[in-house]
Formats: C-alpha cells, structure tokens, sequence
C-alpha cells in the first residue's frame, strides 16, 4: 500500500513535469492568455496575457496515473468522476472566454447547472455502487456520526458545490491554489492509508500533479490552472471528503476554501446593507491582504501555512 502510494505521487509527478513545457507554448499559441480584471491590484496587470487552462495538466496527470491503480482501487472511481466533471465545466467555461473572446464565459446559471450535474451523477454512484454512508463523522468524537436522514442529500449538494466554488476563489494568486490544496490532499491521503479505505493513489496523483504543477504555477507564474483546474480541484476535496465520511472535516483542512468564500459573501451583503460600504478592500480574502500591502509569496506562504496546521488538527481530530 505504501508502495503504491509513492509510485502515484511520482508518476503523476513525473507526467505534470514532463508535459508542461510542452503544454504551455501550445496554450500560448492558442492565445489562452488571462484577462485581468482591471478593477483588481495593479500588481496583477502584468499577469495579463500569462496561459490559463493549465489545469488540463493536473486532469491528465490525475487520470492518466489513476487508471493504472483503478483495477485495485475501484474506489478511487467517484473521486475521479467528480473530480474530472467539475474539471470540463471548469474547461467549458475557460475556453468560452479565452479561445471564443466572450469575457464572460458559461453563464452564472449554466455554470450551475453543469455542476449540479455532475454532482448529481457522484450521488448516485455513491448511493448505489458503494457501501459509503452519507452520515458524517464528527471531529473529536470517537465513533459518533451526523445522520440527518433524507437531509443528507441536500447537505451532500451544498458541501460539493460550496467546496468546489471555495477552491475556484482560491485560485487568484500564484501557486495559491495548488499549495493549498496539496496539503489538504496529503491530509486525506494519510486518513486514506491509515483507514484502508482505497482511495490513496488518486489523492497521491492529486498530490504529485500539483507539486508537478507548481514548478510552473508559483511566483512568478508561467501558466495558471484557470477554471479548468480549480473546479477540478474543488470537486476532489469534495469527494475525498464524502467517500471519507469525513465531509465536516474540511471546514478543518479547508479553511482558506472556507474562508475565501465567506469573505466575498460577506463582502456582497455588507455592501448592499451599508449603501456601499466594504467590510475588505477588496474580496476574495487574498487581495485584501494585497492591498494591505502584502506581497503574493507572503500571502501564499501563510495560507500555506494555515492549511498545513489545519490539517495536522484535523488528523487529531480523527478520534
């Protein structure tokens, strides 16, 4: 099992790196380049143009080294699944507005609904094809479990959707996401080996991908991973989370997730209660420390940081 563990992080590794030279002039001469949105840190105006839809590296990477192990861990199945269909409705909406120059992309209600599906389809895969529960462990509680009987459904759409949008706002600075997220991804990959549970060779290629895909994606970016990956990423912590039981876990182990949407929620009903006034400078959370003055490699480091004791909480947790 350990073995199979580190031959997943090396060869999802291995692929992310390979291909990334190659990916990224490819992605350049489709002119994939990022629009920057002008209202934002003037820091960020000379991000414009830099290829976005970097994510397919980590989707490919992430696929190609789970199938290998797919046959002995067929309960890496729904983590694959949600994983790669927030990745093409991330993909969708990447190529709308970068290669068909329609700024805007999947419309707010089109986005929605291709993740309600694919959402859809991992709750039913999960109902009839697994033996995993939709109750939920609760933290720091030995053997007790949240069971909130035909409720659990609906938590199960909240949990996937908030998780997978929390990760694409994440996504705003240079290596943010992909830092953030290999921690968690370490987190679940020790829950999964200690538990034997199977999943560990698709969190390990999550792991080896983005630490692939960190070569190109820290400060100062090459590429970044657009929607494509972000959403990808969102909807693997999800999924980790429910074939876990451990969905509660990651309001522990994705606090910045949680965090930076929270920020822009309470950002938007400030405004409209207040006639204008903001509770940030500027939402999602990390550009308020930008604006406060915080360079990129700073902000990236501390929620880094944050995301990595979190974790180590929630493995305490684990009662």
């Amino acid at each position: 099992m350990r073995n199979v563990s580190v031959l997943a992080v090396v060869i999802s590794f291995a692929i992310s790196a390979v291909l990334g030279p190659f990916v990224i002039p490819f992605l350049k001469s489709l002119k994939c380049g990022q629009t920057v949105r002008e209202d934002g840190p003037a820091a960020h105006l000379g991000k414009t143009g830099t290829p976005t839809m970097g994510g397919i590296l980590i989707l490919f990477s992430v696929t190609v080294t789970t199938l290998l192990f797919m046959k002995d861990y067929p309960d890496t199945a729904p983590i694959l699944f949600l994983t790669i269909g927030f990745g093409l409705v991330g993909f969708l909406d990447d190529y709308i507005k970068v290669v068909c120059r329609r700024s805007l992309g999947l419309r707010a209600w089109q986005k929605l609904l291709g993740q309600f599906v694919v959402t859809a389809g991992f709750a039913y895969y999960l109902l009839h094809f697994t033996n995993v529960s939709l109750a939920m462990k609760i933290p720091f509680v030995s053997g007790r479990y949240l069971d909130f009987g035909i409720w659990n459904l609906p938590i199960l759409f909240f949990v996937v959707l908030g998780t997978a949008n929390g990760t694409n706002f994440t996504d705003g600075l240079d290596g943010l996401a992909g830092s953030v997220t290999v921690m968690t991804a370490m987190f679940f990959t020790v829950v999964a080996v200690g538990s034997r549970s199977g999943i560990e060779p698709v969190t390990c290629a999550v792991a080896g991908a983005l630490l692939g895909f960190l070569l190109f994606n820290s400060h100062p970016a090459a590429v970044f991973m657009g929607d494509t990956g972000s959403l990808a990423l969102g909807g693997f912590v999800a999924a980790c989370g429910y074939m876990l039981q451990m969905p509660l876990y990651i309001a522990i182990v994705g606090i910045v997730y949680l965090a930076e949407v929270l920020s822009v929620i309470l950002q938007v009903v400030c405004f409209r209660l207040t006639g204008g006034k903001r509770l940030f400078r500027m939402a999602p959370l990390h550009h308020h420390f930008e604006l406060c003055g915080w360079p990129e490699t700073r902000i990236t480091a501390l929620f880094t940081i944050v995301t990595a004791l979190m974790c180590i909480v929630g493995l305490f947790g684990i009662a």
